[in-house]
This record gives C-alpha cells, structure tokens and sequence, in this order.
C-alpha cells in the first residue's frame, strides 16, 4: 500500500514568523497533534504539541509573542506520496514519530500520521509496529 491511498491531503500549516498561539488554536480546531511550518512550499520544520509544552509553557514563554520557528523542530523526517506505508513505518519507528509530512516535489503534499495506518488494520505487522511505536513514545 501506498502513503498517498491513506495520506491526510488536506495539511493546516504555519508560517516560522506566526506565533505559536496561533499553531496552537489550529491544532485545536482540526483535532491533530501536529503542524508542519512551510515557507512558500517548502517545510521549515514541524510544530507539535509537545514542542509547545516543552519549549513555550513549561520555559514560562508567551505563546501569543512567541514565534513557531523558536519552538518548532527545524529537522522533519519526510515521506514520498510514492513510498510504501511499510517504508514509512520504519521511519516513524528509526526516528520515534507518531507524523510524517508527505513531500512531494519539494512541496508539501499532505501528512501521515499512526492513526492514518492503524484505520487502514489492512497488515497484522502494521497494527503491531503502530503499537509498539505507540507503547515506546
């Protein structure tokens, strides 16, 4: 199976300059845990929740004056829509994620997350290997 059968199309992004306030709000409106910071087309890095309470609000930092770049992680581990979702478990699994921007091109071209893959429960080792990613998170 293919990233791009099961891939999230639709991507909600931020700009390095928007405030982490704002990353914040979207995660809240779309129900996701993560958003990828784009320039142009082209991903900066990858703000998640996590980022959020460990580099704004446990550092005591205003998240309304605080700026995506300054807490987001600059090194994003990336996927191709043509890679297989076995490939892409690998990845999440070498560098412990849970979501993987889709490029395409250069360009963004959608996310996918463990969820998208435990939905799919096409492969017993892929239900195994979203668990024990999950279990090692």
């Amino acid at each position: 199976m293919k990233i791009n059968e099961i891939m999230s199309h639709s991507v909600v992004s931020v700009k390095p300059e928007d405030s982490v306030s704002t990353a914040a709000q979207l995660m809240k409106e779309h129900d996701i845990g993560a958003i990828p910071v784009v320039q142009g087309e082209q991903i900066k890095g990858i703000i998640t929740d996590r980022d959020i309470v460990l580099r704004c609000i446990a550092e005591q930092q205003d998240a309304s004056g605080l700026q995506a770049q300054k807490v987001m992680s600059p090194h994003v581990t990336t996927v191709k829509p043509d890679d297989s979702v076995d490939f892409a478990l690998t990845r999440m699994s070498e560098f412990q994620v849970q979501r993987l921007p889709v490029v395409d091109g250069g360009r963004l071209a959608g996310m996918l997350s463990l969820s998208d893959i435990a939905r799919q429960n096409v492969y017993e080792e892929i239900s195994e290997a979203v668990a024990e990613i999950k279990m090692q998170s």
